[in-house]
């Protein structure tokens, strides 16, 4: 662990050294490493000739020494047995960077990285491959009324958050509220920052596309004062194959009839599946002491193209939730929200199985602080629904000792009762993280928990998941101090009394 953070410190401050020479340029940059040591029981996969298996107390079959198999008509039969603890130390250093006062006014440059590596002995810990990840790289051009966009960029919107290393424009008609956007490039596969035929992820072997999709699309919105909506459009193509990957619309909006009432909603539709995609509607009322929502919604997943997951033909489940906040006094919020979802019939047949296609969700809880130093927060959650349920309590007392040391001790039970499993968890979480920022520019992180799991199960197969783990981090801002300098005297007399 300690070798871990000294390498997170050298790389924190090696690279802050470099920034500080950039004198004649505006930057900004935010440096910060992180390092756990965690450790748990593993399995490793075993077999037993049919031949050996005996029918245990429950019909099914078992090993002579009590573990359960799962036979498939061949002569083997399959089960895992616990294997030999395996101990993680991922760290992960990223760093934000961003360059202005580059010769042209407007022009700004962005950069965002990730270096990761497991320190552990067995090196176990997901997502530390590849150890280094370019998030996004991208020079921005920025006017009053067009912004243009080149390099490594993320793109959030209804649709989703994609990736792509492109080229994108941004044209704004402030006077009617209206602006037209258009993209183009190399995409990333979703949720990472790795191309789609990337080794490091290799989801489907022979199915993995062996090129980078080519994504584009376009959006044009509207905002006024009443309101705002939005109607986009994307696609991505396979290169090799020039057939789409994925073709979407959405429209999406906010309409403000009343200054507490808020409407909001939208809709995609799938055009390569011919089918509705997520969709929701919500109605939030807002007063000082009350704020509730009312909503309906629908969600089906979404595949590409490529992925053999299409094949299963995803079914929407369609929900209507509400929520409630209430403010009693000051210092006082109580929450709520349920939600009840149903699936849409899944054109199949089990005349063997009675399944049930239809479920709920609720949660309260409330967050009292006392006072400046104190905030107290606890809450239940439950949850019913096809194939398993979950119910548990969650609690968290934060204190604030000194005004620049925060203080937090938390814990959570999970009980995971599953329909479709002869198996039952419990999970009991206890943690203590303390957070204490020495200047402005420096934050540090130090923490611990502990997971303790319970499987409740008919045979010798309640491996202890039991875990403990400890974390550490160090935050370092830098920045040429352009945009933070102190107002001139002559103005910072006009403030109002009480803001200096």
């Amino acid at each position: 662990m300690s070798r871990g953070l000294r390498v997170g410190l050298v790389t924190v401050l090696g690279a802050g050294l470099l920034t500080s020479s950039l004198e004649a340029q505006g930057y900004r940059l935010r440096l910060d490493a992180r390092a756990q040591a965690a450790a748990y029981r593993g399995v490793r996969a075993d077999s037993v000739l049919f031949t050996d298996v005996v029918v245990g107390p429950t019909g099914g079959f078992q090993t002579t020494d009590g573990f359960f198999v799962h036979c498939d008509g061949g002569t083997r039969c399959f089960f895992f047995r616990p294997g030999p603890y395996l101990q993680g130390g991922p760290l992960v250093t990223s760093a934000d960077l961003t360059l202005w006062g580059l010769g042209l006014n407007g022009l700004s440059l962005r950069v965002n990285a990730r270096a990761g590596a497991d320190l552990g002995e067995t090196d176990v810990w997901p997502g530390t491959e590849p150890p280094i990840q370019l998030l996004e790289a991208y020079a921005d051009y920025a006017s009053r009324s067009v912004t243009g966009r080149l390099g490594r960029q993320l793109l959030v919107s209804r649709l989703g958050i994609i990736g792509f290393d492109g080229g994108r424009a941004l044209v704004r008609a402030q006077q009617i509220g209206l602006d037209a956007e258009g993209y183009v490039g190399y995409g990333l596969a979703r949720a990472t920052a790795l191309p789609v035929s990337s080794s490091a992820i290799n989801p489907l072997d022979d199915f993995q596309p062996r090129s980078r999709q080519l994504v584009a699309g376009g959006a044009l919105g509207w905002a006024g004062r009443y309101g705002q909506a939005r109607l986009e459009y994307q696609r991505e193509v396979d290169r090799d194959s020039r057939q789409f990957g994925s073709e979407r619309v959405a429209l999406s909006g906010e309409l403000r009839p009343f200054s507490r009432l808020n409407v909001t909603g939208g809709v995609e539709y799938d055009l390569a599946n011919t089918w509705f995609g997520n969709a929701d509607l919500s109605l939030r009322y807002t007063t000082p002491t009350v704020t509730a929502l009312v909503g309906a919604r629908q969600y089906r997943p979404h595949f590409d193209l490529w992925t053999i997951w299409g094949a299963f033909s995803p079914v929407p489940y369609h929900a209507v939730n509400a929520s409630l906040w209430v403010h009693p006094v000051a210092r006082l919020e109580l929450r709520g929200r349920w939600e009840r979802y149903a699936y849409s019939p899944t054109e199949t047949s089990t005349p063997l199985v009675d399944v049930d296609d239809d479920g709920w969700r609720l949660g309260v809880g409330a967050s009292y602080r006392p006072n400046s130093v104190w905030t107290l927060d606890a809450g239940y959650r439950e949850e019913y629904g096809p194939g398993a349920s979950s119910h548990g309590f969650e609690a968290s007392i934060s204190a604030v000792p000194l005004a620049r040391l925060t203080l937090t001790a938390y814990g959570s039970t999970l009980d995971r009762p599953l329909e479709f499993r002869f198996e039952e968890t419990g999970v009991d979480v206890l943690g203590l993280d303390a957070e204490w920022r020495p200047s402005e520019r420096l934050r540090l992180a130090l923490g611990a928990s502990h997971y303790r799991e319970d499987r409740r199960r008919p045979d010798v197969s309640g491996i202890d998941w039991n875990q403990t783990r400890l974390h550490a981090g160090v935050t370092l801002f830098l920045g040429s101090g352009a945009d933070r300098s102190r107002l001139p005297r002559a103005l910072r007399t006009r403030a109002p009394a009480g803001t200096r």
